[in-house]
């Protein structure tokens, strides 16, 4: 399938499973919030997309910025909602929401959670924003970024998701921006993986197709397996206890 028949055929499954509803998605400032923004303005129009836009102190000033030069471009509805207020009610009540990774995840699970408020409010359908890379890996927060009901590019690899971005039009600083989901100082995505995304691309497609994978990094090959693996809970609704 050619980049413009998988185009097509992302904008004829938003369209599908939106149906007469409303979309909701964050907009983050990255590729993936912004690509999946700009195909769903495609698939629906511009007033029945909805962007919030939900930074934290650890996101950095120029993602926020990015978010809302998007969402003004495309002309949707948005809001900002600084989430700070929020995660430190939370922390405030417990003495166990301290280490970056739990208030990462915490960070996360508050977005979705507005997210779902936002939708419920308009009879919206939450977008996902997920590629095809991180989740094979599980790089996202379970009931966090991965709660969402649908995931348009969720079929794309990483570098594919730069050649449509590439293709339709994005603006050049968010398709060559370092990818972070800003949880955390200093947090970048290919650093916390432990690898760039093209070489993890590369694994993820060989072991998808069955291809000799003796060719490539060993060390990489068995990491991009054990977070297979590891991840492998968040792919799945959780198992009941038959009786």
């Amino acid at each position: 399938m050619t980049l413009l028949e998988k185009k097509t055929t992302i904008v004829t499954f938003i369209k599908k499973y939106v149906g007469k509803k409303q979309a909701i998605l964050g907009l983050s400032g990255g590729i993936d919030s912004t690509l999946v923004a700009y195909l769903a303005v495609e698939a629906l129009g511009r007033d029945r997309v909805h962007g919030l836009i939900l930074p934290s102190s650890t996101n950095a000033r120029e993602d926020t910025e990015l978010a809302i030069l998007v969402a003004k471009s495309l002309g949707i509805v948005h809001e900002t909602i600084d989430i700070d207020p929020i995660v430190n009610v939370f922390r405030s009540q417990t003495n166990f929401i301290k280490n970056d990774y739990t208030i990462g995840n915490l960070k996360a699970r508050t977005r979705m959670n507005l997210l779902y408020a936002k939708a419920n409010s308009i009879d919206g359908i939450v977008l996902g924003t997920g590629n095809k890379t991180e989740e094979m890996i599980g790089y996202f927060t379970k009931y966090g970024d991965g709660g969402v009901d649908i995931l348009p590019i969720g079929d794309l690899y990483k570098h594919e998701v730069r050649k449509l971005a590439t293709e339709i039009g994005i603006p050049k600083q968010i398709i060559d921006k370092k990818p972070t989901a800003g949880l955390w100082e200093g947090q970048y995505d290919e650093d916390e993986i432990g690898m760039n995304y093209d070489t993890l691309d590369q694994i993820l497609e060989a072991i998808e197709k069955n291809e000799d994978l003796s060719v490539l990094n060993q060390e990489y090959v068995q990491k991009v397996k054990d977070m297979i693996a590891s991840s492998e809970h968040k792919r799945h609704m959780p198992p009941v206890c038959k009786l």
